[in-house]
């Protein structure tokens, strides 16, 4: 089993920039992608930005200039910067980690209970 436990989200003014961290526990010598999701009520959970174990790295394209994704592998962290922070950017986001190899009956995806990021114009 995987945790996931992020931090990092407030309130912060259009313009500004926050830093989320996720930090994962339990069996994570199996997780590959790592990623940010963001989801406001009443819409549709969407991606923000994912990364491989290698490193390699996806963002949406509301987002791509302005976010930043890194991961440590060693302490099995994610962050995301978020930088030029848009009231359009105010969500709960919520990290994601999906399994590099599945097991019969074992989960295709885990996820953090997420962290509310406000941003204010």
């Amino acid at each position: 089993q995987v945790q996931l436990v992020e931090s990092g989200g407030g309130l912060v003014q259009a313009g500004g920039s926050l830093r989320l961290s996720c930090a994962a526990s339990g069996s994570t010598f199996n997780i590959n992608t790592m990623g940010w999701y963001r989801q406001v009520p009443g819409k549709q959970r969407e991606l923000v930005a994912t990364i491989t174990r290698g490193g390699s790295t996806n963002y949406a394209d509301s987002v791509k200039g302005r976010f930043t994704i890194s991961r440590d592998n060693a302490r099995n962290t994610v962050y995301l910067q978020m930088n030029s922070l848009k009231p359009d950017d105010t969500a709960v986001y919520s990290c994601n980690a999906k399994p590099a190899i599945l097991c019969a009956g074992g989960p295709m995806d885990y996820w953090g209970k997420g962290t509310l990021v406000t941003v204010s114009s």
